[in-house]
Formats: structure tokens, C-alpha cells, sequence
């Protein structure tokens, strides 16, 4: 029979022993000890790990079997290994949300069929392995093992999943999310990798490690210095270091779906952040419903979004119907249904719907077009002065021509790369045909259209600034 050795580093971590084949010396040895590092590997004189299913930032987990039950029964031994230099306060931090696991899997395992029970807790303490005379000491928890794929693997295997196979997936673990809830508890690692589904089919919530008990818990304790959350399935809230809720766990979810809607593998890679919007709908064939549905739950703010699990399996059971969300915060673009009616229309029709699902312009997209707008309009004016040798038809011409491209801007015609495009022919064009320098040098027009384009920033943030300052004051 082959065992695992848990010490974290161990050079030669798979032992074989031959005499542990028989299943009455496999119940009746004491103790088998790693031959390249020592380690006691019974643990607790019970469990015997056979095979590492994987490692994270704090800990390891392994198929281990319990030679203590008839069956010799599978389960999961998870160790405690923070990885990395932590500082005591840290460590201490780490090793309170992996006990916190096995108190959470002891309250709430045995009373939901969807995640796994827990079936022991310990403390095992060792010689060194790599300082004599000292010891260490390791954390393990025992649970339940699900005996199939987690959804990333699922994913990774077979690609995009159908409508249905999402919608299955929610209806699934919203239950189990309404759950956790009422117990006060927020989940704050929902991915598809901590889904698994048994061979029967069933649907199990996996790794409660990062919980936060609401009650219990002071606000964003560990947010920001363990980093106990999933970047790109993290909303502002969690990311932020502050208090979570119950929508935290259902914007997870979301980014959950909208990955295995897509057969993306990487979160980020959904979310665009020069237009702070997750951009997903041109990448997928679904209902409005649904998509009405993940938009809302993908709200930037929390209070914008489904307020519990019940609501989103109301909605996902309601007649299909728009779904509008409360005011979206000025400072971030509102995802709400129009992008994916778009995708649900012909093609030649989708020019006529793109004014609707314009989204407002962030603070440093402004900046960025009015210091584009002044460059260009820089560059303009020089050009047309050349040719025309007249200050007022120039003046005009240049203001028109303005006018198109900053309207171009707010209707999104015109974004980052198409900008830089028109920049850089502008300026190769005047650089390349000395009629249009007005007897400038290339330095000259240079300074002047780079002046333009910081002018034109400095105004537009001043502007901003006195019209927040205004509202903030009329608000009162």
C-alpha cells in the first residue's frame, strides 16, 4: 500500500509498504513513519493519505482512508500550509480561517446534504525536519469526500456549458447559498473550482475556509493582507478590504455562470477594466432572462444588486420580463440588458440599437478623450489654417470637426484604439506635408498640439471637479 507524507517540503512524499496490503496488519500497526523525512504518516492513528489532490495558498489537501470504519471509507485530509513570508499576525490570521472552516463544516455539514460533513479536527506535532531539537506542529481537518469533478475541471474538459446546464447549475447552489446565509455565514470563495459534482450528479459547495461569519466577525478582518478571495470573482466590497453580504457571495455566482456560459478559464479576462464593465454578451447565445438576471447580480454596488439567493430562484422562476436595477453609481458604467439584446438581434439591425447601450464615460475615460480632443483639435486647426489662411472659417471648421469626434466619443465610435489611429495619421500626415504646418517646424506643432491636449485635461478635470462640488452642494 502506498501512503502520502504530509510534511510540507518532504523530498520523497510517496512511501510503499507491502505489509500494509494485508488489511488486518492495516488495522492493527501502530505506525509507519515517511523514510525520507520521519514523518508519522497515520495520522492520529486513524487516517492514511494515498494521494495529493491539490495545493492552494494555505493549505494542501489529500484523499486519505479511514482504517478505523468497516469499508476502509475515502475522505479529504486538509493540512494547514500557509505558503509565503507572513508575519505572526498574519499566520495567526491564516490559521483562525482554517479553523474556522472545520467550526463552520461541524455547524452547518450535517445539516445540508451539499456540502460535506466534517469528520475530524487536530493538531499534530512532530521533531523537525529541518532544525533539530525543534518541532513542528501542522492542522488538519477530515471531511467528507465527493467523489467526482469540480466545475473548472468539468469546464476544462469539456468546454462552454449549454443555458440549461447553467441554469441547472444555479438552481443547484442558490439553495445551498439561502442556506449558509440564514446562518449567518458568507461563503466569499465562490468559484467553479470550489462546485463539485458527484458522480450521481449531485452539486456540493466546497471550501468554507474563507467564510466570514457576519455575527461573529469584525468587518473585512484578513481582507486585504491574507488576500482571501478569488481575483476576478470578488466584488468592490471584498476587494476593497470591507464588509461583506449575502450579494457578495451572488456576484461570485455570477462570474461562476458567466465563465461556464463563455468557456472562459480566466475571470479577468471578462472584465474590461478601461470601461470598468464585464463585456461577456457578445461571447455567448443565452436568453434575455438569464443575462437580465447575471447583469443584475454583477452590479458594482451591493444594494444594487439581488439581495438574497430567494430573490435570484424568484426571478430564474418568474415570467420572462426586464429586470431594472436601482440607480447604477455615477462613476461606473450600468450593465443592464441592452448589450445582450443586441447579441439576440440581426446583424443588420445592430447599428440602429447601439445608442441604447451606451454606457457613460468613467472619470479617466473623460480625461483621456478631452486630452485626445485637444491634441487633435491642436493638429486641426493647424492644418486648416494652412490651407484656408483665414482665422474665422478655421476656427469654424476646427469647432465642427471637434463636435463629430466628441460626439463620436460618447456614442463609443471612437475608443482607445481608434483615438490613437486618427492621432497618429493626423500627425503623420502634417509631419509628412509641410503645406499643412502653416511654416511651423515639427518640434513647433508638436509643443503646440501636446499643450492643446493638457489644456484640454486640466479644463475638463476642473470642470468635473467644480460640477461634483455643485452637486454635492445642491444634494444637502
Amino acid at each position: 500500500m502506498e501512503i502520502y507524507c504530509t510534511r510540507p517540503g518532504c523530498p520523497r512524499p510517496l512511501n510503499h509498504f507491502s505489509d500494509l496490503d494485508d488489511h488486518s496488519t492495516l488495522r492493527t500497526v501502530q505506525q509507519k513513519y515517511c523514510t525520507a523525512c520521519g514523518m508519522p504518516l497515520i495520522l492520529v492513528g486513524r487516517y492514511l493519505p494515498i494521494k495529493l489532490l491539490g495545493q492552494g495558498g494555505f493549505g494542501a489537501a489529500f484523499l486519505a482512508r479511514d482504517r478505523y470504519t468497516p469499508g476502509m471509507r475515502r475522505c479529504v485530509v486538509k493540512q494547514f500550509q500557509p505558503a509565503g513570508n507572513l508575519t505572526t499576525t498574519q499566520l495567526q490570521l491564516a490559521q483562525d480561517l482554517f479553523e474556522r472552516e472545520a467550526v463552520v463544516l461541524e455547524e452547518i455539514g450535517s445539516q445540508h446534504e451539499q456540502i460535506p460533513d466534517l469528520f475530524a479536527f487536530f493538531p499534530v506535532i512532530v521533531p523537525s525536519f529541518l532544525h533539530r531539537g525543534q518541532q513542528d506542529q501542522f492542522f488538519y481537518l477530515v471531511q467528507e469526500y465527493i467523489d467526482g469533478q469540480n466545475l473548472e475541471e468539468e469546464l476544462d474538459q469539456k468546454g462552454k456549458f449549454s443555458e440549461q446546464e447553467v441554469l441547472e447549475v444555479l438552481r443547484a447552489i442558490l439553495p445551498v447559498l439561502q442556506f449558509v446565509h440564514n446562518k449567518n455565514i458568507i461563503h466569499r470563495d465562490i468559484k467553479p473550482s470550489n462546485i463539485m459534482r458527484h458522480r450521481n450528479g449531485k452539486l456540493y459547495l466546497l471550501d468554507f475556509g474563507a467564510v466570514k461569519q457576519v455575527a461573529n466577525a469584525p468587518s473585512g478582518v484578513g481582507s486585504s493582507s491574507t488576500g482571501i478571495y478569488s481575483l476576478g470573482f470578488a466584488p468592490p466590497e471584498q476587494m476593497s478590504g470591507g464588509r461583506v453580504f449575502p450579494p457578495t457571495d451572488l456576484y461570485a455566482l455570477a462570474v461562476t455562470a458567466v465563465m461556464l456560459l463563455t468557456g472562459e478559464k480566466d475571470a479577468t479576462e471578462l472584465f474590461d477594466a478601461y470601461s470598468n464593465q464585464w463585456k461577456w454578451h457578445e461571447r455567448v447565445s443565452i436568453s434575455p432572462k438569464l443575462a437580465n438576471i447575471l447583469d443584475k447580480m454583477l452590479l458594482p454596488a451591493a444594494n444594487q444588486r439581488f439581495q438574497s439567493a430567494q430573490e435570484v430562484l424568484e426571478a430564474l422562476d418568474s415570467p420572462p420580463r426586464p429586470i431594472t436595477p436601482t440607480q447604477v453609481h455615477p462613476h461606473q458604467p450600468k450593465q443592464l440588458p441592452q448589450p445582450h439584446a443586441i447579441q439576440t438581434q440581426p446583424p443588420q439591425q445592430r447599428s440602429v440599437s447601439r445608442t441604447p447601450r451606451v454606457a457613460p464615460l468613467s472619470t479617466f475615460e473623460l480625461l483621456i478623450g478631452a486630452g485626445f480632443s485637444g491634441f487633435e483639435g491642436g493638429l486641426i486647426a493647424i492644418a486648416l489654417f494652412s490651407l484656408l489662411n483665414s482665422s474665422r472659417i478655421t476656427f469654424a471648421a476646427t469647432a465642427v470637426i471637434l463636435a463629430i469626434l466628441i460626439f463620436g466619443q460618447k456614442q463609443r465610435w471612437i475608443e482607445k484604439i481608434e483615438m490613437l489611429v486618427i492621432a497618429v495619421a493626423t500627425f503623420g500626415a502634417i509631419s509628412y506635408f509641410p503645406l499643412l504646418r502653416a511654416g511651423l517646424s515639427i518640434e513647433q506643432v508638436a509643443i503646440i498640439t501636446v499643450g492643446a491636449g493638457l489644456v484640454a485635461i486640466a479644463a475638463t478635470a476642473l470642470f468635473r471637479l467644480i460640477y461634483k462640488l455643485l452637486s454635492l452642494l445642491f444634494s444637502r
